[in-house]
C-alpha cells in the first residue's frame, strides 16, 4: 500500500495539471478527487518515506461522506472503530464514566452521527492505495524550494473574429500560449541522484502543512498565537496486554498533570499515549522519551512503568492557533494545515484539511475541463476562509471548556465534543454560488458581491463567536423543519430511498457520489426540467435524478432516466468501480430515478409542504407546475432551490458550473493516461 518514488527524477520539461504539495490527509483527498475527474495530477512529499503520526484520532461525520463519496468508506470503517466511552480518574481511582454519543443516533439525513476512530497513518494508506489506482503515486523525497508563477495568461481573442479551419489554428495556438503563459514553474531540492528537479504546472496546492515552504515561498502571512504554556506530549505506545480495558479511553486529570490513554484500533495492544509534559527544575517542559512516558504512567496511573513495552512517534504539542492571510496567490492554493492551524479540542484540524479538499477539487476539475470559468475559483477561498476562522473560534473555545472541566474531579475530554464538531452543519450561505439568495430574506442573507477578504479574522487569544462580515452565521443553525428545507449553500441532507428501476435500497448520497452535480426533481412538474439537463449536460458533469413520492404514478420513463435493465446494468458497474476503485468521471448513470418510499427526502428538503401549498393554489390542475428543483453541487451542497417552472434558473446555474453543455466541454482524459505535453489551455465555457 506504501507510496513510492513514482515517475522518477523530474525533468524541466515536465508538465502536470496539479501539482499538489504535502501527502497527508489533505493532499491525498485532493489528488484522488482530481484523478478521478481524469486530471494530471502529481502529489510530492518532503519525506522519504510515507509520513507517520497519529495526532488525528479519525474522520467525523462529514468527513466520513466525503471518504464515502471517494470509494473509501468501507475501508476506513474497516480498519477504524466507533469512539469509545470514557473513564475518569482522579488520584488514580475512577470518578466518573461518560459516553458523549448515548444520546445519538444515526438519521435519515446524516448515516453517521459521530467521529470514526482509527490511525491517522492508517488513513493514509487508505488513500494512497486509492490514489494508486488511478495510476498515481506519491512522489517521495521531493522538498519545493521555488515557485515562479508566469504573467496572467494574455486575454481571449474577441468575439467575432473570422471563422474557419485557419482561425480555430490560431485559437488553438492562442490557447496553447496562453496554457504555457499561466504554469507554475516549481524547483525542487536536488534529489538522491544530485539532479536538480523543476516542473510545470498549471495549479499548484500547498497541503504541507502548519510549516508550509509552499505558504512561506508566497510570502502569505500565517497569524494568530502560540501557546507555550498549554503544552503535551504524544505518542504511540505498546502496553502489556490486559493492562487497561481495551473498551474504554482512559483519563487521568490530576492537579499536577494528566495522561491519556486510548486504544489504537487494528492493533492488539497499541494506545494513543497523551499526557501533560515532565519539566525540568524551571518548570520548562521536556522532550518527550520512552523511558518519560513510562514515569508519566506510574505517576498517574499507578501501573508499573514497566507495563509501557515500547513507544514510537513521539512528539511535543503546543497549543496552534494561526491562518493565513490569504488562501490563494495566483495560480497557487492553500489548504489543510498549511492555511490553517487549530487547538486540538474537537478534533477539527484534519477534518477541516480534508473538507477544503473537497470544495477544491471540484472546482479545479471544472475549470481544467474548460467547463467552468477561471473565476468559479475564487469561490474556494470566499467559501473556505470564513470557516476557517470559525473553526479557530469553535475549537479554542471547546479547549478552554475541556480545560476548565479537567479542574474539577470527573472532568474530561467529553467537554470538547458537542454537535457543532460533527461537521454536518457547516455551509454556504454567503457565498455567490448561493444562488436562490433572491428568494431568502435580504436582512440575513448578504448581496452576491460580498467577499471574504473583508472579514476580519477573530482574536486568536479570545477569539468569540464568528460570522460573515455581514452577520451570516457560518453554520446551517438549528435544524431546519420540513416546510424550510436547505437553502442555497447548506449541506445537501441524505436520505434512505429505493432505486425506482431495481427496488433496491439506497441513499440520496449514493445517488450524487461521483465527480459531478446532480439536479433533484421532485413533483411531476419537474420531468421537463430534468429531461431538459439531461439532453444538455447527460455524461459530461452532471446526472439528474427524479424523486418520486410514494404514492406518485411514475408513467413512462422520461428522458433522463434510465430502463429497468439499463439501472441494473449500471449499477452492477458502479458496484465494481466502487470496489475497484474506478470512480472516475465516466462512473455513474447520467440520469436515475429513486422513490422516497418513507417520505425522508421530502422531509429533508422540505418538498412535502410546498407540494400541498402548489395544489391548494390550484398547480395540481394543469400538473405542469407542481415540483421543486434542487441543485447539489459535486460537494454534496446545495447550489440552487427553486419551484420546477424556473428552468432559466437552474440553465444559468448550471452554466456557471459546467458551461453550456456537450458542445463547449472536452472530455477529460484519465491521468494515468494523459502525456503531460497534452495539457490543454483553459477555454471558458
Amino acid at each position: 500500500m506504501d507510496a513510492d518514488r513514482g515517475a522518477g527524477t523530474v525533468t524541466s520539461t515536465d508538465v502536470t495539471d496539479v501539482l499538489v504539495v504535502g501527502a497527508g490527509p489533505t493532499g491525498l483527498v485532493l489528488a484522488c478527487d482530481l484523478a478521478r475527474r481524469g486530471i494530471a495530477v502529481r502529489i510530492v512529499d518532503r519525506s522519504p518515506a510515507p509520513p507517520r503520526t497519529s495526532r488525528a484520532k479519525g474522520p467525523n461525520p462529514r468527513s466520513l461522506e466525503i471518504l464515502d463519496d471517494l470509494g473509501v468508506a468501507e475501508a476506513v470503517l474497516a480498519a477504524g472503530s466507533a469512539p469509545l466511552p470514557m473513564l475518569k480518574y482522579r488520584d488514580r481511582a475512577p470518578v466518573a464514566r461518560a459516553d458523549p454519543w448515548a444520546g445519538s443516533a444515526p438519521s435519515p439525513d446524516a448515516a453517521s452521527d459521530r467521529a470514526w476512530l482509527v490511525a491517522q497513518w492508517r488513513l493514509e494508506e487508505i488513500l494512497r492505495a486509492r490514489l494508486a489506482g488511478y495510476g498515481v503515486r506519491v512522489e517521495l523525497g521531493r522538498e519545493v524550494v521555488g515557485l515562479t508563477q508566469s504573467p496572467d495568461a494574455p486575454a481571449e481573442a474577441e468575439a467575432g473574429a473570422e471563422d474557419g479551419p485557419e482561425a480555430d489554428a490560431d485559437a488553438d495556438a492562442d490557447a496553447d500560449a496562453d496554457a504555457e503563459a499561466s504554469r507554475v514553474v516549481v524547483t525542487f531540492a536536488e534529489d538522491r541522484r544530485g539532479e536538480e528537479a523543476a516542473l510545470r504546472a498549471r495549479y499548484v496546492v500547498g497541503c504541507d502543512g502548519a510549516h508550509s515552504s509552499v505558504r512561506k515561498l508566497l510570502g502569505i502571512g500565517f497569524e494568530g498565537t502560540t501557546r507555550e504554556d498549554q503544552v503535551m506530549v504524544c505518542g504511540d505506545v505498546e502496553l502489556a496486554e490486559d493492562a487497561l480495558d481495551r473498551g474504554l479511553w482512559h483519563q487521568w486529570f490530576d492537579e499536577d498533570g494528566a495522561v491519556m490513554l486510548c486504544p489504537i484500533p487494528g492493533t492488539r495492544t497499541g494506545w494513543w499515549f497523551q499526557a501533560g509534559p515532565e519539566r525540568d527544575g524551571r518548570g520548562r517542559p521536556l522532550a518527550p522519551t520512552a523511558d518519560g512516558f513510562r514515569r508519566l504512567l506510574a505517576h498517574h496511573t499507578g501501573l508499573p512503568g514497566q507495563a509501557l513495552t515500547r513507544a514510537e512517534l513521539l512528539s511535543t504539542y503546543r497549543v496552534n492557533v494561526r491562518m493565513a492571510d490569504r488562501f490563494r496567490s495566483g495560480q497557487v492554493f492553500l489548504s489543510g494545515d498549511a492555511a490553517h492551524v487549530h487547538a486540538i479540542a474537537g478534533g477539527l484540524g484534519m477534518n477541516t484539511g480534508i473538507q477544503d479538499a473537497f470544495n477544491l477539487g471540484w472546482k479545479l476539475g471544472e475549470v481544467l475541463a474548460g467547463r467552468a470559468d477561471p473565476e468559479l475559483l475564487d469561490t474556494y477561498e470566499e467559501e473556505r476562509l470564513p470557516v476557517a476562522a470559525h473553526t479557530l473560534d469553535l475549537t479554542s473555545e471547546r479547549l478552554r471548556a475541556t480545560l476548565e472541566a479537567i479542574r474539577r474531579p470527573g472532568g474530561g475530554l467529553d467537554s470538547a465534543i458537542t454537535a457543532d464538531t460533527t461537521g454536518l452543519g457547516v455551509g454556504y450561505r454567503w457565498s455567490s454560488l448561493a444562488a436562490d439568495r433572491t428568494h431568502l430574506d435580504a436582512g440575513t442573507h448578504p448581496d452576491a458581491s460580498t467577499h471574504p477578504d473583508a472579514h476580519t479574522h477573530p482574536d486568536r487569544t479570545h477569539p468569540a463567536t464568528v460570522t460573515h462580515p455581514t452577520g451570516v452565521p457560518l453554520t446551517g443553525g438549528a435544524p431546519l423543519t420540513a416546510d424550510e428545507g436547505p437553502q442555497a449553500g447548506d449541506r445537501a441532507p441524505d436520505a434512505p430511498c429505493t432505486d425506482a428501476a431495481t427496488g433496491a435500497g439506497t441513499r440520496l448520497h449514493r445517488v450524487f457520489a461521483g465527480p459531478r452535480t446532480t439536479v433533484l426533481g421532485f413533483g411531476p412538474g419537474s420531468a421537463a426540467v430534468l429531461d431538459e439537463v439531461a439532453a444538455t449536460y447527460g455524461g459530461t458533469g452532471v446526472r439528474t435524478c427524479r424523486v418520486y413520492a410514494a404514492d406518485e404514478d411514475r408513467g413512462e420513463n422520461r428522458a433522463g432516466e434510465q430502463s429497468q435493465e439499463q439501472s441494473q446494468e449500471q449499477g452492477e458497474e458502479q458496484s465494481a468501480d466502487r470496489r475497484e476503485g474506478r470512480t472516475g468521471a465516466e462512473a455513474g448513470p447520467p440520469g436515475c430515478a429513486v422513490i422516497d418510499a418513507e417520505g425522508h427526502a421530502a422531509a429533508a428538503y422540505g418538498t412535502g409542504a410546498s407540494a400541498r401549498a402548489e395544489a391548494s393554489a390550484g398547480g395540481a390542475a394543469s400538473g405542469a407546475r407542481t415540483g421543486t428543483i434542487v441543485v447539489v453541487r459535486p460537494d454534496h451542497h446545495v447550489g440552487l432551490r427553486v419551484p420546477a417552472d424556473d428552468a432559466r434558473s437552474v440553465r444559468e446555474y448550471l452554466r456557471r458550473l459546467h458551461g453550456t453543455g456537450h458542445s463547449a466541454a472536452r472530455p477529460p482524459e484519465r491521468s494515468s493516461e494523459r502525456s503531460p505535453d497534452m495539457v490543454d489551455a483553459v477555454r471558458k465555457g
